[in-house]
């Protein structure tokens, strides 16, 4: 009887374990939700369908067939890449260079300050009239067109120990945001910047974009994780006018 009653005992204590780790799943994966950075695991639905189609102004790459991304034209493969990003945009990419059958591209898969090669019969070379710059120390961005400005956003930036990473990036994704009450807001328009200065045990992803909140008071402050916060009105306007592989200056 005894034994009995301590496997009883043990069966309890072992369903009891399990409980609380799937509890403890459960919550990560809820907390991965949230947070300041661009993260697969919030509903983002793609907000523009098609691929830029102009020929003028800075130049885009958008994949037609699955590519590597390599050191040197020829060089050792830095990274495979599909048709379509994480968040289900068409993949499109800035370019930065050619040469005879090559491209050098910015992609978030390569890091912070880092290019790739690809095959330039891989993609569909176009051009984007719009490019972006953002100015940290004044924590404004600013849209120019054809080098007009046409539109100024207050932003806010990363907070001391987080800053906002500086560079040269792009534009990968323009996003709805499908969860009520997101700390997203209603849309993103995610960079090919990620954040190397995450804090330790932060559980969400490390990617930066332009969003919306829901914290509006927040936007000109110093508070984020790296990301660039705006209104909403903003938010909407960059996600309908800001096409996918725009050049991004950040600057200090």
């Amino acid at each position: 009887m005894t034994a009995y009653r301590s496997h009883i005992r043990t069966g309890a204590i072992l369903a009891a374990a399990l409980v609380m780790i799937l509890a403890a799943v459960l919550f990560l994966r809820w907390w991965n939700s949230f947070g300041d950075e661009a993260s697969a695991k919030v509903p983002f639905a793609p907000a523009q369908a098609e691929p830029p189609r102009g020929v003028d102004g800075h130049p885009v790459a958008t994949l037609t067939r699955s590519t590597v991304l390599r050191s040197a034209p020829d060089g050792r493969v830095l990274a495979r890449l599909g048709t379509r990003t994480r968040f289900g945009s068409t993949t499109v990419l800035a370019v930065r260079g050619r040469r005879a059958g090559w491209l050098r591209v910015i992609a978030p898969e390569l890091g912070n300050g880092r290019t790739g090669w690809m095959r330039a019969s891989d993609a569909r070379v176009g051009g984007v009239p719009y490019s972006v710059v953002v100015d940290l120390s004044e924590r404004t961005l600013v849209v120019r067109r054809d080098q007009r400005v046409v539109r100024r956003v207050r932003v806010a930036i990363g907070q001391p120990g987080v800053p906002t990473p500086t560079g040269r990036f792009a534009v990968t994704d323009s996003l709805h945001v499908r969860e009520t009450g997101s700390p997203y807001g209603c849309c993103a328009l995610a960079l090919s910047a990620r954040q190397p200065d995450l804090p330790d045990g932060w559980p969400g992803g490390d990617r930066i974009a332009v969003h919306a909140t829901p914290d509006e008071a927040s936007v000109g402050q110093a508070v984020s994780f790296g990301c660039l916060r705006a209104t909403t009105e903003d938010a909407r306007w960059l996600i309908d006018e800001v096409p996918l592989g725009a050049p991004v200056n950040i600057r200090a």
